[in-house]
């Protein structure tokens, strides 16, 4: 996750890298005002583009604004001095995102009675980061 500041209005956003809620509470927890989830939210039916089906599964095609893709297919290409950043995935088909928006919102839900944050402006003022360094988890061993 990348955490970055706009001084001019003072907001924090956590941009891209959230996988599960728990990357999203976290970010609300460090302080965001906003989540960016592109990743999260692709591959469900609200998304552009259409299923594909590969090897008997089904997968939709997920591309950032800034890959080479988007340039190609909204400004004609990337220019000479620039470079694409984003790239071009294939992502599990995963149905409507009621779900998912469901599990985000359990998951925060769920963050705030842990930390006893009542609302969710609450969050950041409740958390403590503790930095693991050394984890062992015997149980699938």
């Amino acid at each position: 996750m990348t955490v970055k500041k706009r001084s001019a209005v003072q907001l924090l956003y956590i941009d891209g890298g959230c996988s599960c809620p728990g990357d999203v509470a976290k970010a609300f927890g460090a302080g965001a005002d906003f989540v960016m989830m592109g990743g999260m939210l692709a591959g469900h039916d609200q998304c552009s583009g259409e299923v594909i089906e590969k090897n008997g599964k089904k997968y939709k095609l997920f591309y950032g604004m800034s890959s080479d893709t988007a340039m190609k297919k909204y400004v004609g290409g990337v220019a000479e001095y620039r470079a694409s950043e984003g790239r071009t995935v294939e992502v599990p088909y995963k149905g409507d995102v009621e779900n998912t928006i469901r599990d985000v919102l359990g998951g925060l839900r769920s963050t705030c009675t842990y930390v006893g944050a009542a609302k969710l402006k609450e969050l950041s003022r409740r958390t403590t980061f503790i930095r693991v360094t050394q984890q062992s988890s015997q149980m699938f061993t």
